[in-house]
């Protein structure tokens, strides 16, 4: 959410309402699950070849035509402050890899499960793994540091999980204390690599910014906007669910492209930053529906995909907006999310302004993220239906849409314009035209798409609602037949840009001097 430049009084007000708008699609928390399983463990060059097939290994489809559950959130109840808290000291692990899990709670024991995302048959999850009981304590109040706000619980371990012949994929744990109430752990078991396969990228950095336990956020403290802390840390729980961003504006994507059995790759925004190996010979890459935060080398390197043929897809808005830099914690590296905010209060300003934490867009290196994305952020907040504009897009086959089809409450909360200064990449083909009112004027949401010389092509959606569309999400926003068009477009993309450079089967019909110019804001 672009909140540093223009109406700063009101950010923490404006992150709370863009985090309500987001909880519309947010799991239902109902009685407790069960289930038994073993004892835990006691201790603890980039786009290459692109259109090849993908390595033998995984398969998505055999996965999920196992026995799915929706007891993943069925099981979830929610309790008072401090009832169940847990955190892990990974983000992501390779499959068999143990991880430690920290847990806070005031009943005298708890339980771990360890549910697989995906369709599964619309459940949705799959039991992979269920711990003992484990002895619970009430550990440390947590600890802020002065200046920056960082919060971190600094816990003693729990126990150690060894995910033995967990599939990769993405995964929520329930921990459910013995009094019932619990709290959602992400871990992402990720893929050693992706050649041939579609990659799925968690926005955890995004998660990080906006997670307000302990008080502090990137946007929020117990004062003000001012109050906010400055270095987010990993070393904590996540608040409510433990899971809200990724409930809302991950898994609906996931699990539809799981459903439609595509060979697919699992990784955090952290391996973008730390791995890009792990990315190599991918067809494709898909930020999901809220991934706001980008270091330079997250930026460097998914750059360096689409111009080796790697196809990029945004399906959220405000996308690449905030730089920022990872730093270690005492649990590891890439723990702390640093982001000021500000270049002049970014202290690595005296030692190299190309790496201060401001918006991405602004100086002292102006790098605009519709360079990389095809469309720049606009506005905050903004409810509108998403208007076709080329009907003829192959994005469209199927949908029955022609120019000028409008799909209720599909442009929101957040949204993203194409405009000419600055330029985005050429030649880019306008999908989308959407008239729509935010801060009390007048203004335009689009969607696009545009391809490179290495024949990979990039699609932007241009709004934040669009993942929560992919079902039932989005509240009363959304109606059946936006759900029906966001998907069939979303699966008409996943399908394409699995099958290879997506620019040499659908070449661009550049159509951007087709809208009116517009200043950006």
């Amino acid at each position: 959410m672009r909140q540093g430049s223009r109406t700063e009084p009101h950010l923490t007000a404006r992150a709370a309402a863009v985090l309500a708008a987001l909880l519309l699609v947010a799991c239902a928390a109902c009685s407790s699950g069960g289930g038994s399983a073993p004892k835990p463990d006691a201790t603890k060059s980039t786009g290459s070849n692109p259109a090849s097939p993908p390595a033998a290994g995984f398969d998505v489809a055999a996965e999920n035509a196992k026995p799915g559950t929706d007891a993943w959130k069925t099981g979830l109840k929610t309790g008072p402050a401090g009832a169940m808290d847990a955190y892990a000291d990974q983000v992501a692990v390779r499959p068999g890899a143990p991880f430690r899990l920290f847990a806070s709670t005031t009943a005298p024991g708890f339980t771990v499960t360890a549910y697989r995302m995906g369709w599964y048959g619309g459940a949705r999850g799959r039991e992979v793994w269920k711990s003992g009981r484990v002895a619970g304590t009430r550990q440390a109040a947590p600890k802020v540091d002065p200046g920056v706000n960082t919060v971190h619980a600094d816990w003693q371990p729990s126990l150690t999980v060894t995910p033995t012949d967990w599939p990769e994929g993405t995964y929520l744990l329930l921990v459910t204390s013995d009094a019932g109430f619990g709290t959602y752990v992400p871990i992402t078991v990720h893929s050693a690599q992706a050649k041939g396969r579609t990659v799925l990228v968690n926005a955890v950095a995004t998660w990080q910014a906006y997670n307000l336990w302990g008080g502090y956020s990137l946007y929020n403290g117990p004062k003000n906007y001012g109050d906010r802390a400055r270095i987010v840390s990993f070393d904590r729980p996540y608040d409510g669910t433990g899971a809200t961003l990724y409930l809302n504006q991950e898994l609906p994507a996931v699990s539809l492209a799981e459903k439609l059995g595509l060979p697919l790759s699992y990784a955090t925004d952290l391996d973008l930053d730390a791995d890009p190996k792990l990315f190599d010979g991918a067809t494709a890459v898909f930020t999901l529906g809220h991934d706001e935060y980008w270091s330079t080398a997250m930026r460097d390197h998914a750059t360096a995909f689409r111009d080796a043929g790697t196809n990029l897809a945004f399906l959220g808005a405000n996308a690449v907006n905030r730089h920022i830099r990872f730093a270690s914690s005492a649990l590891g590296e890439r723990r702390l999310v640093v982001c000021y905010k500000s270049a002049a209060e970014d202290p690595m300003r005296a030692d190299d302004p190309s790496e201060t934490t401001q918006d991405w867009r602004l100086p002292p290196m102006s790098r605009p993220e519709n360079q990389l994305t095809g469309t720049y952020y606009q506005c905050f907040p903004g409810n509108a239906p998403f208007v076709v504009w080329d009907a003829d897009a192959w994005v469209f086959a199927g949908t029955g849409a022609r120019r000028g089809s409008a799909y209720k409450g599909l442009v929101g909360v957040e949204y993203d314009r194409v405009v000419r200064d600055p330029a985005p990449p050429a030649p880019l083909q306008v999908l989308s035209h959407s008239p729509v009112t935010c801060e009390g004027k007048a203004d335009y949401a689009n969607a696009s798409y545009y391809t490179v010389p290495s024949g990979a092509g990039v699609f932007s959606t241009g709004t934040m609602r669009w993942v929560c569309a992919l079902g039932s999400g989005c509240g009363t926003y959304l109606d059946d037949a936006g759900r029906r068009f966001a998907t069939q477009v979303t699966e008409n993309v996943f399908r394409a840009f699995s099958a290879g450079p997506a620019g040499k089967a659908h070449p661009v019909r550049a159509n951007a001097g087709e809208i009116p110019a517009v200043a950006s804001r």
